[in-house]
């Protein structure tokens, strides 16, 4: 099949990787014509996979109707910030639109998938999210991922497109949780990145982690997604690893915050995108236009939009009322 992958950060090129290795012709857009150029004569990604090399046969494109004019098969892997901008482009697409961008629109509260649902109308739209850290799908080291589109028989045929030995894919149905999973979980690793630079241990990260799944899942509900769903891959595993790998881009934001940097100094210096920093927003706005109770989420915007301090923001969260775990 050909596809073609919208965006040469890490995930996009992770993700080009395993479908070069099942057979597919791949074709990576990125919005930088230099850094292609350098992409295509280096074959490895130094800014974002250092020492991992890329699959001949690559074709890499800056024109962005170029790059989607033959593709079969699209993967959207963007910041969100960007997400409908590019979206745009694919208006007429009328084959499969996988979207693995985490996060949540502002304006609208729209996840990935609602974004794609009005700007490309006539393609059929999944999400893949789960507990995947680039680097090391990269490197060939065990993962599983969950496939989410509304229709099972195209589920399946995404199933079958990305599946490997050491990328294990599943599927569901319940595509808006499977993306609240996702982006949901990334501002709590941000709260979990603060108490690693403060200093704190693994238990109150344990905590903060089994408070965050019932939060998360109680505004997902609100929302229209399955319970179930925040139990999986794509709810518990992926805040998981992302609340505790040395990897995830979230959880270094917060513990950069946690050691005393500047949010302004962070946002500046950093080379790749946290996208709990802009969730937080949308997420916090969602829970009160719901009427949602997310009192992690808050604290986290608060740190993060109004400036909190970090130990009034401690303060606040265990001087809250006790109260039956369920």
């Amino acid at each position: 099949m050909k596809v073609t992958v919208l965006g040469s950060g890490a995930w996009g090129t992770a993700l080009g990787i395993i479908l070069s290795k099942n057979g597919h012709d791949v074709t990576l857009w990125g919005h930088r014509p230099d850094f292609l150029r350098t992409l295509e004569q280096k074959r490895i990604n130094d800014q974002y996979l250092p020492g991992i090399e890329l699959p001949e046969g690559w074709v890499f494109e800056s024109d962005i109707d170029k790059a989607i004019h033959s593709a079969e098969l699209v993967v959207l892997a963007i910041p969100s910030k960007g997400f409908r901008e590019i979206a745009n482009s694919l208006r007429t697409f009328t084959g499969v639109i996988v979207s693995v961008t985490k996060g949540i629109e502002y304006e609208s509260g729209l996840t990935m998938s609602g974004i794609l649902e009005e700007c490309a109308p006539y393609a059929r739209i999944a999400s893949l999210s789960g507990p995947t850290l680039a680097m090391e799908v990269a490197r060939g080291f065990p993962s599983a991922i969950v496939a989410a589109i509304r229709n099972a028989p195209t589920a399946e045929n995404v199933q079958i497109l990305f599946h490997r030995p050491s990328f294990r894919v599943y599927t569901s149905t319940d595509i808006l949780g499977v993306e609240l999973g996702g982006a949901l979980k990334n501002v709590i690793a941000i709260g979990a990145g603060v108490g690693e630079g403060l200093g704190f241990g693994d238990n109150s990260k344990a905590a903060l982690v089994t408070r965050a799944i019932s939060e998360i899942s109680r505004l997902g509900v609100a929302c229209g997604a399955q319970a179930e769903t925040f139990a999986g891959l794509s709810g518990l595993g992926d805040l998981t690893v992302t609340c505790f790998s040395r990897l995830s881009r979230n959880r270094s934001f917060g513990e950069r915050l946690g050691r005393g940097e500047s949010l302004e100094e962070i946002l500046k210096n950093s080379t790749s995108v946290a996208e709990g920093y802009p969730t937080a927003r949308s997420a916090r706005q969602l829970a009160r236009k719901l009427d949602v109770d997310t009192p992690i989420i808050d604290e986290v915007y608060a740190m993060l939009y109004e400036k909190k301090d970090l130990a009034d923001t401690l303060r606040d969260l265990t001087s809250r009322s006790s109260k039956p775990e369920i």
